[in-house]
This record gives C-alpha cells, structure tokens and sequence, in this order.
C-alpha cells in the first residue's frame, strides 16, 4: 500500500513515468562516458518533488499538454546542471548519499558534465519553442546564482538581519519551486494572472522548505544529533539570527566569534546549537515556517477543488513535516 509521498503522487503517476522516460531520453549522448555519467544521474533521482510541482500546477491551472513534460524536464535538467556545479564548488563528495559526479570522475567531467546538462535544457526548450517556459527557468536560475553570491558574501561578515536572510532564501531556494508552478501553469495555458498566482504559492512552499531545512541543521528529535553543517559553513540561517536578536551584546559577540573562528569544532557546534535553543530560535524559525505554509494553502485555494489541489495540498504539508 502506498503511503507518504508515493501516495501523494498517485494522481500523476502516469505522468510522472513517462516524464522519467523522456527525462533520460533528453540526456542521451553518443559520447559513452557522458551517457555512462548522467545514466547514473538518472539512478540516483530523490523524491521528484519538482516534477511533481509542474504536473500538479498544471493540473489544477488547467490541464497538463505536451508543454508540461517540456517543462518538467527543461527545470530538471536545468536544476541538475545546477547542482553537479554546486558539488564542484563546495568540493562535496556526496549528494543524497550517493558519491557526487567529481566524487567519482574528478571536477574537470563534473564540470563539463554540467554544461552538458544546461545545454540539453536549453536545447529542449529552444527545439519545442517553449520560450516562455524557458524565461521562467533561466530567471531562477539567476535567482539561484545571486542568492548563493549573496550568501556567501554576507557569511564573511555575519551580518545577516532577517529582511537580507528572507532575500536569500527567496533567490535560492524559492525561486525554482517558484519557477516549478509557474512552468506548470503556464504549459497549460493559462493566463498570465493564473501563472502569477503560481508562481507566488511556490514562493511560499520554497520559504517553508528552506526553513525545515535550517531546522534539521540545528537536530530535532525525529533526527538526533544535529548535523552542524550550516554552522560549519558559516550560515546564518532564521534560528540563529532570532537568537542573536534576543541575546545580551556580549553574548552576540561570543557566539559570532565562535562561528567566525572555531566553526569546525564539534565544540562550536554543540555550543552554537544549545544557545539557538535556549533563545528559541527553534521554536521561533518554525512558527514562521507554519506561517508560510498557511499563507502557500490560502493561495491554493484560490484554485478550483479537485484530486490534485488535494494532492498539491498535501505535497506542501509533506514539505514541513518531513524528515530528511
């Protein structure tokens, strides 16, 4: 019997295999190490969260059509470029517990293998003249880049505020759920208020997301041990910027210096993380998180009732109260 993500996923089921069909259609090269490189991107595919978010958009906006598959793909090979590169980058060898492409073929191929995947989307779009489809996933994209950049440059100061942490999150990880519905909507032809509204829900669902993600940095009890990661890296994430907010000067001074210069130790990161809950940052980060789950169901709503605004209902309760 199908339970949790499978079964929200019923509705689309037959949508969703003959998107994984012409997914790895779509990566197909004569090259054999290429073909044997994404042929192992293919096995390793997680939860398909975003092909999910297309089909059901589609859906509920007005039906899916030969466009959404484009879609579907041109997000998923336009994401995955995305994320070979980001291995690259942070020297990751790992990636949902498999060995990353560099892990297994060094950074040159990895690289090479991303620009690969980016022209096979842009290709897929241009070749079916999708280019409102291809508008949407090129600007997240971008959206992407500058969240990362900006993240980045704002780690070296830990001067992250909430309104500046809000932006980050907003380009980096909402704007391709985003991106998801809007494609979703608009491959069916709907209107451009329709896709607006879409768009706009997948923002919320991408902001909540983030934050369930900065939550399992700091360990909840489904999880156990906190995995530090954010702290390692220097984030600021919404816990520990409520925190800092409620904390004495110099308690603020201590805590950044900790991350600033001592980050790597195991010590930094227990401390880090029994100081974000002692603040209530936990309980801070996810309130706003419910908030943004509730705001993304009342933009639902304002599409007509059927199994798969259900399924997309339940598809955004998944993204809050899941696990890993």
């Amino acid at each position: 019997m199908a339970t949790g993500i499978d079964l929200i996923q019923q509705p689309i089921s037959k949508e969703i295999a003959e998107f994984e069909k012409r997914f790895r259609d779509s990566m197909k090269s004569r090259v054999l190490l290429l073909d044997k490189i994404t042929g192992y991107i293919v096995k390793r595919k997680g939860k398909q969260l975003r092909p999910m978010l297309v089909f059901l958009s589609a859906h509920i906006a007005g039906g899916v059509k030969e466009a959404t598959y484009t879609g579907a793909s041109l997000i998923e090979l336009l994401h995955t470029a995305t994320l070979v590169h980001d291995d690259v980058v942070d020297d990751s060898n790992y990636r949902r517990g498999f060995f990353s492409i560099n892990a297994l073929w060094k950074n040159k191929i990895a690289v090479l293998v991303g620009d690969y995947l980016l022209s096979r989307g842009l290709l897929l779009a241009v070749q079916n003249k999708q280019f409102a489809l291809l508008e949407h996933v090129s600007e997240a994209v971008r959206l992407m880049s500058e969240g990362e950049l900006l993240q980045i440059e704002k780690a070296r100061r830990l001067d992250i505020v909430e309104s500046v942490y809000f932006d980050i999150i907003r380009q980096k990880t909402a704007s391709l759920i985003a991106s998801c519905c809007a494609v979703g909507a608009s491959s069916s032809g709907a209107d451009d208020d329709t896709v607006q509204l879409a768009a706009q829900f997948g923002e919320k669902v991408g902001i909540a997301f983030q934050i369930k993600d900065d939550l399992f940095d700091y360990g909840i009890d489904e999880v156990g041990k906190p995995l530090g990661i954010d702290i390692k890296e220097k984030k600021m994430t919404l816990p520990l910027i409520y925190a800092l907010n409620q904390s004495t000067s110099s308690e603020k001074r201590h805590i950044i210096n900790l991350i600033k210069n001592k980050s790597e130790k195991s010590t930094t990161v227990a401390e880090v993380t029994a100081f974000v809950k002692e603040k209530g940052g936990m309980r801070y980060a996810t309130d706003v998180m419910y908030q943004y789950r509730d705001q993304a169901i009342k933009l639902l709503h304002h599409f007509p009732e059927s199994v798969y605004r259900d399924s997309m209902e339940q598809l955004v309760n998944f993204t809050v109260e899941r696990k890993k």
